[in-house]
């Protein structure tokens, strides 16, 4: 099974990464990653697709807009895993992501872990599968 990068944002936020070659059969953008994210989202029932958001095109449209050298695209697939509204203050920390990004020789693949351990294991096995089937497919 494949490693999951750990780091933390500003010292505060804990992110999972997996990094993907390009050029694997089956992955010649993020859309390719997206789209099998997607199928693994509606594919269980403890998780609700919300939308993908375009955050490169987002950035770029606005005038004072910054994006990194490198990056040529960047989306998010934004979904639930919510079983229990066990408190008012749940909603805060919800929905969750998934970040796909596309750099010169790679995608990076990354979401922030969620104070509910279900969510995180869900994610990991999705960041897991994607790479082994990448693995398989090379």
């Amino acid at each position: 099974m494949s490693e999951l990068s750990l780091t933390w944002l500003q010292d505060a936020y804990p992110i999972r990464s997996l990094e993907l070659p390009k050029g694997a059969p089956g992955l010649s953008s993020a859309d390719d990653l997206l789209a099998k994210l997607r199928s693994r989202v509606e594919a269980d029932e403890r998780v609700a697709y919300i939308a993908t958001f375009d955050h490169y095109e987002h950035t770029a449209s606005l005038p004072d807009g910054e994006i990194a050298a490198g990056i040529h695209d960047a989306k998010n697939l934004v979904f639930c895993v919510g079983r229990r509204l066990p408190m008012a203050l749940a909603p805060a920390v919800r929905p969750r992501s998934i970040g796909v990004v596309t750099l010169d020789d790679r995608f990076v693949v990354s979401f922030m872990e969620s104070p509910m351990p279900l969510a995180n294991e869900i994610m990991t096995q999705w960041l897991h599968e994607l790479a082994e089937e990448v693995k398989a497919e090379a």
